[in-house]
């Protein structure tokens, strides 16, 4: 068993054989051996750099530890030292093979006027870095700032060429000790170069340099604010999705789980659920439907805050989408069976005359009664609770009650009751309004009182299908009636026919040819029909005349000027304006 080497190279820690590491070694003192003393340290660094990188490449979950095999084949690619002689004139005859590279794409401030951008574009491409900036401010004037816009997107996703690797891969040089020799001596040559010179060529590149220094500060400014604020948009995302994803899991295994308890709700959940679903099947798929996407968003915030995070892989994605998707089908399908099952409406009407002991002389007394074990108050309304009775029996109850009274050519009063239900068919709503149960009372002990429960009930398992009570008490001319104040939570009569006064119990009301009025009502609430029936009355008038001839305009009209004097006729000429009046 060979011994592993722990070596730090670049920057990078690696796990190498003790025989791997001797070689690598010794291909290190060579390479150093072979350079001259100028830049030879930047030369090591820009090696040992490259060297880390196809190291790095190498590497993998199932392999950890470089071998001998590993070392052959960088020192393949890299080439030996002897092979390379820069102070001479190349030759052609190298002992490696290396494939054809291809360029990358990086920011050129070193050829660069501001940010380096149309110098790496120009690299890239292999065109001049003047055409590419010529086509970018005609961008900006032609293209309504889109070429400004677009120097600077490059500007913040564009990396910045600094290592001699980098610098190759940009101009699409291979990497090799040659190459990288090459490009640090011409580096250094350069520099030697720009203190000789003492000219003002020397005072240019000076401000140059200045101006670079500058734009790179301020992209340096914009690129680490953009950084903050992706790594809060990170941050809000992994925030947002655990506690997410923690709260559908508390609520998937605390309300989803009826083996465990007996929750209140679940009768109530049954009530509505008309497909028949288990109750776990349908959380289990909205816990997917919701969960799922809240954990993508979560993996997305730390992959923003975390570059270097492994990725959860293909499969596991592909896995969670289909699971997403499927529930996403199974909740739609759902609805869709819940729509049908209410999809129709249907009635059933009952109709009854009052006791026979009422007479017309008589006053109908009307009242709603409440239940006082479901509900105290007679006007809470309430559409829809589950309720049980005193022994235990449970019902759906509801206060959808209502109550309109309507004008009828019979001799005596009777009452109409429509039952009404939906369904996924005319027959099955019918069915369904024929499940609910309701209550009125006239009976012999007091035939003058007609009393309406302001409920109804029904099982449980007929299911909530919108079921509502609606009662018509059709009342003949000359009948007197007596509401008691219950009725103002129910009563949906238009006020044009009854204008109903719950002040008072006492009320006594008389059904005249076309309105229902009060008799005895203070003489103010009398003055308020009055008043309203007058309004109506001119709301509904529309018949007028309007007469335009030599004589100028007429207009005929039946209205009311004052409450003596009713408009007959207005004229305007060139004698001005006349009214006539009655």
């Amino acid at each position: 068993m060979n011994k592993t080497v722990n070596m730090n190279l670049g920057g990078f820690f690696f796990h190498i054989d003790e025989d791997a590491y001797q070689k690598l070694s010794r291909y290190f003192n060579a390479i150093r051996n072979s350079l001259s003393t100028e830049g030879r340290d930047e030369i090591m660094n820009d090696i040992e750099s490259r060297i880390a990188e196809l190291f790095s490449e190498k590497l993998s979950n199932s392999k950890q530890v470089l071998s001998l095999n590993d070392i052959d084949d960088v020192i393949t690619i890299m080439g030996q030292p002897e092979d390379y002689k820069i102070e001479q004139e190349p030759v052609n005859n190298f002992n490696y093979s290396s494939p054809e590279r291809t360029k990358k794409l990086y920011r050129d401030k070193e050829t660069g006027s501001i940010a380096g951008v149309c110098s790496g574009l120009g690299h890239y491409f292999g065109v001049d870095p003047v055409w590419i900036r010529i086509g970018l401010v005609l961008l900006v004037f032609a293209g309504f700032g889109i070429g400004l816009l677009a120097y600077i997107i490059l500007w913040l996703v564009t990396p910045e060429a600094i290592t001699t690797s980098e610098k190759l891969e940009m101009k699409g040089e291979p990497i090799n000790i040659s190459n990288i020799e090459k490009k640090v001596k011409e580096e250094f040559e350069s520099v030697s170069q720009k203190f000789k010179s003492t000219d003002y060529t020397q005072m240019g590149e000076n401000v140059k340099s200045s101006a670079q220094k500058v734009g790179s500060s301020l992209g340096d400014i914009i690129i680490n604010i953009m950084k903050v604020f992706a790594k809060f948009i990170g941050a809000m995302m992994v925030f947002t999705g655990g506690i997410s994803i923690i709260g559908l899991l508390i609520g998937f295994f605390t309300l989803g789980s009826t083996s465990f308890m007996k929750l209140p709700w679940i009768e109530y959940f049954e009530s509505f659920n008309y497909t028949n679903t288990s109750l776990w099947i349908i959380c289990l798929i909205s816990f997917f439907a919701v969960a799922i996407p809240f954990f993508f968003l979560l993996i997305l915030g730390l992959k923003i805050l975390v570059p270097t995070i492994n990725s959860i892989g293909n499969v596991a994605k592909l896995t969670l989408s289909a699971i997403w998707l499927s529930s996403i089908i199974g909740l739609t399908a759902l609805g869709i069976i819940t729509s049908s099952e209410l999809a129709y409406e249907n009635k059933i009407v009952y109709k009854s005359y009052l006791n026979k002991n009422f007479t017309l002389n008589d006053t109908l007394t009307l009242k709603f009664k409440n239940n006082e074990y479901f509900s105290k108050d007679v006007d809470d309304r309430t559409d829809f609770e589950l309720v049980q009775d005193s022994l235990g029996h449970e019902y759906i109850y509801s206060n959808n009650v209502e109550l309109e009274l309507m004008p009828t050519d019979e001799v005596k009063p009777y009452i109409q009751i429509e039952y009404t239900a939906k369904g996924k068919s005319l027959s099955e709503a019918r069915r369904n309004a024929d499940k609910i149960g309701y209550k009125f009372r006239n009976d012999d002990t007091n035939p003058t009182t007609l009393s309406f429960d302001n409920y109804f009930l029904m099982d449980p398992k007929c299911k909530f299908r919108d079921h509502q009570v609606k009662i018509f008490l059709f009342v003949p001319k000359g009948m007197y009636i007596k509401p008691d104040h219950s009725l103002r939570y129910y009563d949906i009569t238009s006020s044009d026919y009854f204008l109903f006064h719950p002040s008072s119990d006492d009320y006594v009301y008389k059904v005249e040819e076309n309105k229902i009025k009060c008799k005895n009502c203070p003489s103010n609430l009398l003055e308020e029909e009055e008043e309203e029936e007058e309004e109506d009355s001119n709301q509904n008038d529309d018949n007028a005349t309007v007469i335009i001839n030599e004589d100028g305009v007429q207009i005929k009209k039946d209205t009311t000027l004052t409450k003596n004097k009713d408009i007959r006729e207005l004229k305007i000429n060139e004698d001005g304006i006349i009214i006539k009046t009655k």
